[in-house]
């Protein structure tokens, strides 16, 4: 692995305040090989303004252009902010797009509760586009069956048989004040978007005290087969668990429980290749942080093949280290990192293309590495 040329996706420092601040970055790669890069914009991370931009590439991320799509932020008459917007392509030139829509009728609310520790009241939202993202069909909602606390997490997923799933996450609602329960899932449909079916449950310590935060999913050979890699966090011991995987293979039982990788880390990307080879951008955040792009030879037991592709100067006041972690204070720091968020796709037979946000507090841009696979 090689890193072949990196550039920005979104120079933030070009921007004027309302539009300073991108984060929660996506990655679409058409069949043509156009790709999309998504990202929430705002002046600040889950700002009352925070929306979402897309921006397209024809020359595999050498140069970009904003499609020039302004989406609507409120729904059914309710203000509100987007957070990220994940994309895949339904048909040959058919786009969609799915997003979390916070409730912002109450703007003095921040997104998580410090008393509750719940979050401000969400519907998950799906549109479609026929110009390569220019114009989109307003907004519509996609039903949940009543979970509660629901959030984006991450890429979307096509199977070979054209099932779309969405990742999102449940936890409780900003006014509960019942103990939260985290929940990691999927939910699917098989027509292009018109219908979804019931939420599929991936990951969920039965004791409560494990989250597997921020999963983001790839694909297998196979329709229904995905690996997931989690964010781990442990509540009891008060830290950050290394990553863990789930490689889930309909009717092979044994690869249904979260099991670690050894590596350290929180949101880490996937990507399964047809030769077998796991591929993870994983975001560390120690000094320095870093986003590592990892290799697995043998199903994510272990990670020989490490590439550094960004190395990050955490300017941000930070209050939790790595252990003894403060789970509200916890939530706070996650509003002021400045990196993260990696998304990976192929472009072309052995490039990786991937993108992430980074920069000074107040000041975040999009970034985007190409990488050679075969180097």
């Amino acid at each position: 692995m090689k890193i072949e040329e990196r550039g920005l996706v979104y120079d933030a420092t070009r921007q004027l305040p309302a539009a300073r601040v991108a984060s929660f970055t996506g990655l679409l790669v058409t069949k043509a090989g156009t790709a999309f890069c998504s990202f929430q914009c705002g002046s600040k991370k889950h700002a009352l303004d925070s929306t979402v931009r897309i921006f397209r590439s024809t020359d595999h991320g050498r140069t970009w252009s904003d499609t020039g799509n302004r989406f609507e932020t409120s729904f059914q008459g309710v203000a509100g902010s987007l957070s990220s917007g994940e994309m895949e392509e339904v048909s040959p030139g058919r786009l969609m797009v799915i997003t979390t829509w916070f409730d912002r009728s109450e703007p003095a609310r921040p997104i998580f509760d410090p008393v509750t520790e719940g979050i401000l009241r969400t519907k998950q939202l799906v549109a479609f586009s026929e110009d390569e993202g220019k114009s989109w069909t307003p907004w519509r909602e996609i039903p949940i069956a009543g979970l509660k606390g629901c959030a984006s997490t991450g890429p979307l997923l096509r199977w070979t048989d054209s099932t779309i799933a969405y990742p999102f996450e449940s936890y409780k609602e900003y006014d509960d004040p019942q103990p939260g329960r985290h929940g990691a899932w999927f939910i699917a449909t098989k027509d292009g978007g018109r219908t979804f079916g019931a939420p599929v449950l991936v990951a969920q310590d039965p004791q409560g005290d494990v989250y597997y935060w921020d999963q983001r999913m790839s694909v297998g050979k196979t329709p229904g087969e995905y690996i997931s890699l989690f964010w781990t966090h442990d509540l009891r011991q008060k830290k950050d668990l290394a990553v863990h995987v789930k490689h889930h293979r309909p009717g092979v039982a044994g690869g249904d429980v979260p099991r670690t990788t050894g590596l350290p880390g929180q949101i880490s990307a996937p990507l399964l290749l047809d030769d077998g080879r796991l591929l993870a951008g994983v975001i560390a955040r120690e000094k320095p942080g870093t986003v590592t792009l990892c290799q697995s030879d043998d199903d994510g037991k272990t990670w020989p093949h490490r590439l550094v592709i960004y190395t990050h100067d955490e300017k941000a006041l930070l209050t939790q280290g790595a252990e003894n972690i403060d789970f509200v204070q916890y939530w706070e720091d996650m509003g002021k990192w400045s990196f993260g968020h990696p998304a990976i796709r192929l472009v072309g037979k052995n490039k990786l293309l991937i993108v992430h946000y980074a920069g000074v507090p107040n000041c975040l841009s999009v970034h985007w590495i190409r990488v050679d696979l075969t180097r």
